[in-house]
């Protein structure tokens, strides 16, 4: 007679794929939080193997190049925070623009978005940015394109984004409200304007 053994949970594999995944989503972290908190520079395997609390050997293992850390760690960030919309164009477009402001500051955007430019010719890196900057202008676009289309409307996203973006990347400040205020005031006005 054979005795089948009761299944008494997860098998060796379904083990091993959570510790693959646990795995996975502490070195994410990890890799994210020097990100945000020491920049590109400090994204080293012995940093992040220390403050993920696992070996260089597993981190070398599973991510080999310098760039498998960056891209575990944009994979980190997730989705980008946004204003929830009120009906009022220019009040929506205008907190659309604070929210990214803060998510400057909250999670160190410039590091990102420098990062994302130093490594701008890696194929995988531009498919990585284009999701990211894809969630990131999705509601600006969403609600610009209610009144605009075409080259207006990927002039306008992009001159509204880079009154965040610009000021952050070039010169380490952030636009107060009145100079959000006044960029999105112009964009509008050219609304009214015939092209």
């Amino acid at each position: 007679m054979t005795v089948v053994p009761a299944d008494d949970g997860p098998s060796e594999a379904q083990g091993k794929d959570a510790r693959v995944a646990r795995t996975r989503a502490d070195v994410s972290r990890a890799a994210l939080q020097v990100l945000i908190e020491e920049g590109c520079e400090a994204l080293t395997h012995a940093h992040v193997a220390e403050i993920a609390g696992y070996s260089k050997t597993t981190l070398y293992t599973h991510w080999p190049a310098r760039l498998d850390l960056i891209m575990l760690a944009l994979d980190a960030l997730g989705e980008m925070p946004h204003q929830e919309r009120s009906g009022d164009l220019r009040a929506d477009v205008i907190g659309e623009l604070r929210v990214f402001r803060q998510a400057v500051v909250d999670l160190r955007l410039d590091h990102i978005l420098s990062v994302m430019a130093q490594w701008a010719s890696v194929e995988e890196m531009a498919r990585v940015r284009d999701r990211i900057n894809s969630d990131g202008q999705r509601p600006l676009r969403g609600m610009l394109s209610e009144v605009l289309d075409g080259a207006r409307l990927e002039a306008s996203v992009s001159m509204l984004t880079g009154v965040v973006a610009c000021p952050t990347l070039m010169f380490g400040t952030l636009p107060d409200d009145a100079v959000i205020e006044a960029a999105v005031d112009l964009v509008l006005t050219a609304v009214q304007s015939p092209s």
